[in-house]
C-alpha cells in the first residue's frame, strides 16, 4: 500500500515562507517503509511513523531543508512492508527506482532492517537504524558500510538485564530460579542466546526456557510452565504483541516474581495504560532519562504535533536518526547520499537522546539498555554511557 503525504504547515510564518520562496524548488522525496499492518504494526505506529511526520512537520514548518543554499520542502511516500521482509526490500526498490526519492529512510525493527541492508547498499542510501539491537553490528557494517545502529548490541542489553538481577540478588532481594522464554525471530532468538549463557555465568539456575513463533495470540500454555517451574525472576525477549502477552497472563497466572522483565513494547506509554498500577516495577529493555529537558521538550513536541506519546526507548533514537540526517544534508549541502554518509561517519551530533557518534563499526556506543516502570515513568536504569539512571525497585504484585 503506497502513500504520499505533504505534511501540513502549522505556523502562519511557515506558511508565508512556503508561499513566498519556497514553492519555486522541488519538493524531497522521502521514502519510508515499515509495517502498518501484520505483527509489528503496533510497534511501529509507536516508535517509527510519528516521528517522520514530527520530522517532516517541523522542518517544513522551518521552510524545509536548506540544501545548498535552496530551501526544499519534505514530502514523504510511505509504504506499508506488511511485517513481512519481501516487502520491505520491495518497497526500497520501488521507492529509489520508480518514485525516485532523494532520501529513503530505515525501516522498523532488528529482522526488517538486516533484510533490507543489502538493497540499501547497493542503491546506495544511507541506513540509519534506531530500531534494531543486534551482535551483527561488526559483520553487517564490514559488509554494508552505510549502515547505522543507534541502539546498540544484544549482548549489553542482554548482559545488562543479567547484570541488574545478579545485583539484586546479591543484596538479597531475588533468589536464584529464572524463567526465560523469547520470540523466535532475529531479535528474540539473538538475546535468548546471549541471555542464556550470561545468566549459567552468573550463577542462576535455569528453570524454564522455551520460544514460540512472532505472532502467537495465546501465550498461557507459556505462563502457566513459567508458574508451574516455581521462578524468582521471569525474562522474556519478546516483541509488542507477546509483552502484552505475557504480563496479561502473568497476571492472571497470579505469578508473582520480585523481577519482572519483559522486552520491547515494556517502555510504550500504551504498557503503563493498560496494565495501570500493576506496571510499576516491571522492567523492561531500553530506558531514557526522563529528567532530561531535550527529552521532555521532544516528547511534548511529538505529542502536539501528532497526539501521540513516544515511548521510552527507541522512539527517541529514531527521532535522533532524522535529526543526524538533516543536519548532515544541510552541512554538507547536498543530496549525494555518498557524502551525506562519510559526513555521518565523521562527525558527532547533538540530538534528543544527547551526544551521538559512531565507532569504526558505524554503532553508537552509547544506549540505554534496562528500564523500569517508577511512578509512572520508564526511567533508564542501565546504559552504557549515558548519564540518569537510576536504582531498581522490587515489583511487589500486580496490585
Amino acid at each position: 500500500m503506497k502513500r504520499r503525504t505533504f505534511f501540513k504547515v502549522t505556523t502562519t510564518l511557515a506558511a508565508t515562507l512556503v508561499a513566498g520562496t519556497v514553492f519555486a524548488q522541488e519538493n524531497i522525496i522521502v521514502g519510508a517503509v515499515a509495517p502498518k499492518t501484520g505483527p509489528l504494526a503496533g510497534g511501529a505506529a509507536v516508535t517509527h511513523w510519528p516521528n517522520i511526520a514530527l520530522w517532516v512537520e517541523e522542518v517544513n514548518a522551518r521552510g524545509g531543508l536548506n540544501v545548498g543554499g535552496e530551501q526544499r520542502m519534505l514530502e514523504v511516500i510511505e509504504y506499508d512492508d506488511q511485517t513481512n521482509p519481501a516487502e520491505t526490500i520491495k518497497a526500497v526498490q520501488r521507492l529509489a527506482t520508480q518514485d525516485n526519492a532523494d532520501i529513503i529512510l530505515a525501516p522498523y525493527s532488528t529482522g526488517l532492517n538486516i533484510a533490507a541492508a543489502p538493497i540499501f547498499d547497493r542503491l546506495g542510501f544511507p541506513q540509519i537504524t534506531s530500531s534494531a539491537a543486534t551482535d551483527q553490528i561488526g559483520e553487517l557494517s564490514g559488509q554494508f558500510g552505510d549502515m547505522f545502529f543507534l541502539l546498540g548490541r544484544s549482548t549489553d542489553l542482554a548482559e545488562d538485564a543479567v547484570e541488574v538481577l545478579s545485583d539484586l540478588r546479591e543484596a538479597g532481594e531475588i533468589g536464584n530460579r529464572v524463567a526465560m522464554v523469547n520470540v523466535a525471530d532475529a531479535f528474540g532468538i539473538e538475546l535468548m542466546a546471549v541471555g542464556r549463557p550470561a545468566l549459567e555465568a552468573a550463577g542462576f539456575e535455569l528453570v524454564y526456557e522455551t520460544s514460540y513463533p512472532l505472532g502467537t495470540q495465546d501465550l498461557s500454555p507459556v505462563m502457566k510452565a513459567v508458574k508451574a517451574a516455581e521462578p524468582d525472576a521471569f525474562v522474556a525477549w519478546s516483541y509488542p504483541p507477546d509483552t502484552f502477552g505475557l504480563t496479561e497472563q502473568a497476571m492472571i497466572e497470579e505469578l508473582n516474581v520480585k523481577a519482572f522483565y519483559t522486552a520491547v513494547a515494556t517502555a510504550f506509554p500504551s504498557y503503563a495504560g493498560r496494565f495501570g498500577a500493576a506496571a510499576e516495577g516491571v522492567m523492561g529493555i531500553g530506558g531514557v532519562n526522563t529528567a532530561s529537558p531535550e527529552f521532555q521538550d521532544y516528547a511534548a513536541r511529538l505529542e502536539a504535533a501528532t497526539g501521540s506519546k513516544p515511548d521510552y526507548w527507541a522512539s527517541g533514537m529514531m527521532y535522533a536518526s532524522l535529526q543526524i540526517l538533516e543536519e548532515a544534508i544541510e552541512t554538507t549541502g547536498t543530496l549525494d547520499m555518498a557524502e551525506v554518509t562519510q559526513f555521518i561517519k565523521d562527525n558527532s551530533f547533538e540530538t534528543v537522546m544527547g551526544t551521538i557518534d559512531f565507532d569504526d563499526q558505524n554503532s553508537n556506543t552509547a544506549y540505554w539498555t534496562v528500564g523500569q516502570w517508577q511512578g509512572g515513568e520508564f526511567k533508564g536504569i542501565k546504559e552504557t554511557g549515558r548519564e540518569g539512571a537510576v536504582a531498581p525497585v522490587i515489583k511487589s504484585g500486580w496490585e
